[in-house]
């Protein structure tokens, strides 16, 4: 048996690298499908409560306020955002293209009803900070125990 080198070189996007993950999921954007919800990924979220509200906290690096639609029905909140596309150039070879672009939409069932009417809603330094006051029926109340 005679051992031949390869001498075929693979492109440095395709390499394995540190996460096979991703580039399993990038030879799935090659080939023109997706794995997963990809907007999980790239927009993280945070949502947590304290008494009287629930937080959404979520990065949205580069969008501005009026690319934001938000909205809330019931205890279900979306989040819908314009992300400028890249202009085409034919003098750009990428090798990593990891920056999100297009259209983010993120849904999450929210763990109790909110005032509608009293959402709030910030975008600073690319974090978008959403507060719903949190209905009455909603709030954790003490129940007194008396002695009988």
């Amino acid at each position: 048996m005679t051992l031949v080198r390869n001498t075929r070189s693979v492109p440095a996007r395709w390499t394995l690298g540190d996460d096979p993950f991703s580039a399993i999921d990038r030879l799935f954007q090659d080939l023109g499908g997706s794995v997963g919800n990809r907007d999980d990924a790239n927009y993280p979220m945070d949502l947590f409560e304290n008494d009287d509200e629930l937080v959404i906290e979520l990065a949205v690096p580069g969008v501005k306020a009026d690319d934001l639609d938000i909205s809330v029905e019931g205890r279900q909140l979306s989040i819908r955002a314009s992300l400028p596309a890249i202009p085409e150039d034919e003098q750009r070879r990428y090798w990593l293209q990891a920056i999100p672009r297009g259209a983010l939409t993120r849904t999450v069932r929210l763990p109790a009803n909110v005032d509608v009417d009293g959402v709030q809603a910030s975008v600073h330094d690319g974090m978008l900070m959403l507060r719903m006051a949190k209905v009455a029926e909603a709030k954790v109340r003490k129940i007194e125990i008396t002695n009988s």
